[in-house]
């Protein structure tokens, strides 16, 4: 056989394998377009709640019984709203997506106060690619409905972020069409602060079951704010707090009406999580009075810091403890060891050298970082506070009795999981999962890879459709 004849059928059998590989990533393609995957978060919501028979949560319950229950769900460090949220968006801890507050945290000169900016896009906190940064650039559409770290991510359709002003950051056709179907009441932040809890998280529901009936996004998001509020102010497992928990479960159940209207509740995976539990406490620790009072900090007369060689930002259980003035750092950090180390309230002090196992930055990979991290003892909560002159104080009145927050190592800091419909078992309870796991697991029932994440997939919940 002449060279030309092995030649061209060689090119036949190039050609047919071309079409073979092409032929099927138009299948995958095809079937990837026809799933949906709709991820909740009811914040603050701790598992044991979930599995206390006490709570009022019908829907959520029926859910689990079609799908699958986890014990609960560990979050990362720190326990926080918008560092969980971006741990479930990413699959990677604080120490690779950069988020360690509700906000960027910002240094001034040296002496000078630091202090937290919630008022930052999307590009300036997360530092890696997240799930729907990877779904956009495959073809989904996306949507995203009062979701943190999300403000002008240029990879959302329909964007509806948590952040301050978030009816002006919404996306603008989309914030059209919500107040002209009367889900806002206009395209001001005025009137939709205004609203109650429950009546921003009414709003948020109404637009994420518009979003599913008028758009029918591959992937949704939402984020359900107002039983962290509540079990911030009354604690977990108050009146109160089954209160918040009964009127989210119908909101989880107003989004599941809208999956079937829009004739796709067949075709969809549906995830309910929280960021992270909730813990009760009888006592508020304010360690910036500490400081004050050993000469690291100047305040005024109502306790707002004016100069700080020495400041802790609170995390609810924990604070982060930042040196500001380079010259006497290691004076004052002897300082403050001795100081915290025998403080009533204090339960640990985590050093920089234990940063990596606690899934946190070093101050060198991300300035926001802390100089030292104390986690609270069990039943106090850690303010930011530099008024007055006791360091301790029992909590009563008008101050919250809830936090979260605390080390991930605190059982109290488990979260809710819960997942089902397409490509999920049913009927099966699991043990612990971690939220680093929850983008890789939507990415894989999208029929989509999320390489390069600290989580895994959770072939577990999966049927044999894998």
């Amino acid at each position: 056989m002449s060279n030309a004849s092995l030649n061209r059928i060689k090119g036949c059998f190039f050609v047919l394998l071309g079409s073979l590989v092409l032929w099927n990533a138009g299948t995958a393609n095809l079937q990837a377009a026809n799933r949906h995957v709709v991820l909740i978060t009811i914040d603050g919501f701790p598992a044991s709640l979930f599995w206390n028979t006490n709570t009022p949560i019908p829907r959520l319950r029926q859910l689990a019984a079609e799908g699958v229950a986890g014990e609960g769900m560990l979050p990362i460090n720190p326990t926080v709203t918008w560092p969980n949220h971006t741990a479930i968006d990413t699959g990677v801890r604080a120490d690779r997506h950069g988020v360690l507050f509700n906000g960027i945290l910002k240094r001034g000169l040296p002496g000078e106060p630091v202090k937290v900016d919630p008022y930052v896009d999307k590009v300036e906190l997360v530092a890696v690619p997240t799930l729907y940064d990877l779904l956009k650039e495959k073809g989904f559409r996306t949507a995203s409905i009062d979701w943190p770290c999300t403000r002008n991510a240029a990879t959302i359709d329909l964007d509806f972020p948590d952040t301050p002003d978030n009816v002006k950051y919404t996306s603008p056709a989309f914030r059209r069409e919500l107040v002209a179907r009367g889900i806002l009441a206009d395209e001001t932040d005025a009137s939709f602060d205004a609203l109650s809890g429950p009546g921003r998280d009414e709003a948020w529901t109404q637009a994420a079951c518009y979003a599913i009936r008028q758009y029918k996004p591959q992937f949704l998001q939402l984020h359900l704010l107002n039983t962290d509020s509540t079990h911030h102010r009354y604690g977990p497992g108050t009146p109160a707090s089954l209160t918040a928990l009964a009127l989210a479960d119908t909101k989880v159940g107003q989004v599941l009406d809208a999956l079937k209207s829009a004739g796709i509740h067949r075709r969809t995976s549906v995830l309910v999580v929280s960021d992270h539990g909730f813990a009760a406490a009888t006592n508020l620790l304010n360690p910036n009075v500490l400081l004050r009072r050993a000469g690291l900090l100047e305040a005024d007369a109502k306790g707002k810091i004016l100069k700080a060689k020495v400041q802790v930002i609170p995390e609810g259980g924990s604070g982060f403890v930042y040196l500001t003035d380079p010259a006497t750092q290691a004076e004052d950090l002897k300082k403050v060891r001795e100081l915290f180390q025998k403080q009533e309230g204090i339960a640990e002090i985590v050093e920089p050298s234990q940063y990596a196992q606690y899934g946190f930055p070093s101050v060198q990979t991300n300035p926001g970082m802390g100089d030292l991290v104390v986690g609270a003892q069990d039943g106090y909560g850690i303010s930011g506070s530099a008024a007055g002159d006791e360091v301790v104080v029992p909590i009563k009145g008008n101050v919250s009795i809830g936090y979260h927050g605390y080390l991930a190592t605190n059982p109290k800091m488990k979260a809710l999981f819960i997942a089902s419909g397409q490509g999920i078992k049913r009927g099966e309870k699991i043990g612990m999962v971690k939220n680093i796991d929850i983008a890789p697991t939507i990415a894989h029932l999208l029929k989509q890879p999320m390489p390069d994440t600290d989580g895994k997939i959770l072939f577990e919940i999966l049927n044999s459709e894998k």
